[in-house]
């Protein structure tokens, strides 16, 4: 059961929107972060929460901890700072050194959460952005933000979340889309439909074009994907056996 931090949320975002608005430094900006994290979710100030954690001359302004294991890695800006990818920089460093797999980037107003992965170098995907300066999508940003509490993060919600918003990216379903049987089936529906038989090499590059261009990008030239088919090996048939004679 998700948590639900809409009450607290609301009490506490016009905070972050007044250091916003007063043009707050870094350092003061921190200050409230951190007490976000207390009030709305739900950590303990003195054993959950350090500030300035270092390693090996590297930085990060907040760690988050859980039963005395870091989470969830916050690096924060001045709250009137506009956030760009390139802040989280040193928090990535940071992370890859003990393979931390969250780094939230905020001003307190504007919250991206990334998802790191070191297999090959550091990459990282941007698993959520929101603003709380945005009434209608107040909905969602508590939805997103209460991933972040301590029981979401200690029951591994956050993880399943992230596990569903993979499965329905652009790259799981685009090679679904151009897997030959899932072409076959919508061809199926099309010469039902028309009553026209089309190939699908054509209905790939059609399907491929209704895509956005940035789409295209990501996918690439469309290729229909077709299942290798297994080969069962064929049972050892036994040697015949030489029938001796009786002896007598």
């Amino acid at each position: 059961m998700r948590v639900d931090i809409r009450k607290s949320l609301r009490k506490f975002t016009p905070i972050l929107l007044d250091a916003r608005d007063a043009n707050l430094n870094e350092a003061d900006t921190v200050l409230r972060l951190c007490r976000f994290f207390e009030e709305v979710l739900g950590y303990d100030g003195i054993r959950d929460i350090s500030r300035e954690a270092e390693l090996k001359g590297k930085y990060v302004d907040i760690s988050v901890k859980i039963d005395g294991r870091t989470r969830l890695l916050v690096e924060a800006k001045a709250a009137a700072v506009r956030l760009r990818d390139k802040h989280i920089d040193q928090a990535l460093t940071y992370a890859s050194r003990n393979n931390y797999q969250w780094v939230l980037l905020t001003n307190g107003v504007d919250w991206n959460l990334y998802h790191l992965t070191f297999e090959e170098g550091i990459e990282y995907e941007r698993a959520f952005d929101l603003s709380l300066d945005e009434e209608a999508r107040f909905e969602e940003a508590a939805a997103r933000i209460g991933l972040l509490h301590k029981k979401s993060l200690s029951r591994g919600q956050l993880d399943e979340y992230w596990g569903k918003a993979t499965a329905l990216g652009i790259l799981p379903i685009g090679r679904a889309l151009f897997q030959e049987n899932t072409l076959r089936l919508i061809r199926r529906e099309i010469r039902r439909d028309t009553g026209i038989l089309i190939d699908t090499e054509d209905l790939a590059k059609a399907l491929h074009d209704m895509l956005s261009s940035q789409v295209q990008g990501r996918l690439g030239t469309p290729k229909v994907r077709r299942r290798r088919k297994t080969t069962r090996p064929k049972p050892v048939q036994p040697e015949p056996t030489e029938s001796k004679p009786e002896i007598p």
